[in-house]
């Protein structure tokens, strides 16, 4: 498949499947709670994966010093997606005291451009990511998707708290949506034709995927009062590492042991 192709399709499936929590919570009967629970610690245990197994070894190969620039990259990565949360409120909180903070006095179209903003930045992670190979991209894709299920099911209850009828978030869900593709599309372009530093992009990555499991999905399990639910958030966080663990081991299993990075040899085809 032709690799621009698989980078639409890629992020176009993953933006769909994210859409899955809220798409329940506004046409199934029951247990959306129950779900938003499960999903919240899988997704992190899939962003911490991802960025362990996949995007940091990826990273380190990639660079020349061996490393040394890559956790420092990780570290400004970490703190700038802070600095931006801080500053725009762009990441969705899970734990509710927060949520209700950060939503208290917000427009519909404030959070429909924050979600926009929050897909774009997603997008550019999956087209950076599948500069390296097309089994990183679709390892970050799936992580970054298992992300997006609890904070649709989030955006999607406040759109509705707002005033905007079923249809209308749907509407606006799957037009913001599209800018994960814009945004795949954007990195993969300017990655490729600008011979970018993979190991500088995928760090940063790296960082992005670390400090949203930290500092915004897992508070959540602490949160948690009752033991047994936290406990099972615990063994559904590491399934989350595991499955991605997995999926990024079989992947890689079907590339050629001397694949070598788009990023260093920037073949095209000009037929």
């Amino acid at each position: 498949m032709n690799e621009w192709l698989l980078v639409i399709v890629a992020a176009t499936v993953g933006s769909l499947l994210s859409l899955v929590g809220g798409l329940y919570l506004l046409y199934g009967k029951k247990g959306t709670v129950a779900l938003q629970k499960l999903a919240v610690p899988f997704a992190a245990g899939a962003l911490l994966a991802a960025a362990f197994l996949n995007l940091l070894p990826e990273a380190i190969e990639s660079d020349s010093d061996g490393g040394q620039v890559v956790f420092a990259t990780v570290l400004v990565g970490f703190i700038l997606f802070f600095v931006l949360e801080r500053g725009l409120s762009w990441f969705h909180h899970h734990h509710d005291e927060a949520e209700t903070h950060v939503s208290r006095g917000r427009t519909a179209w404030l959070i429909i451009i924050g979600d926009t903003l929050h897909n774009f930045i997603d997008g550019l992670v999956i087209g950076a990511a599948f500069l390296v190979d097309p089994m990183t991209g679709i390892v970050a894709t799936v992580a970054i998707a298992a992300h997006e299920v609890p904070q649709e099911i989030g955006d999607f209850g406040l759109l509705i708290s707002k005033g905007l009828a079923k249809k209308q978030v749907l509407y606006v869900s799957l037009a913001s949506a599209l800018a994960t593709v814009l945004g795949a599309s954007l990195a993969f372009g300017v990655g490729s034709s600008l011979d970018l530093p993979l190991s500088i992009l995928l760090s940063l990555a790296a960082g992005f995927f670390i400090y949203i499991a930290a500092s915004d999905i897992i508070p959540t399990i602490h949160a948690e009062t009752r033991r047994k639910v936290a406990d099972i958030q615990t063994v559904v966080l590491i399934i989350g590492i595991v499955f991605v663990g997995l999926v990024a081991n079989y992947a890689h299993s079907f590339m050629p042991d001397d694949h070598t990075h788009h990023g260093e040899t920037h073949h095209h085809d000009d037929h």
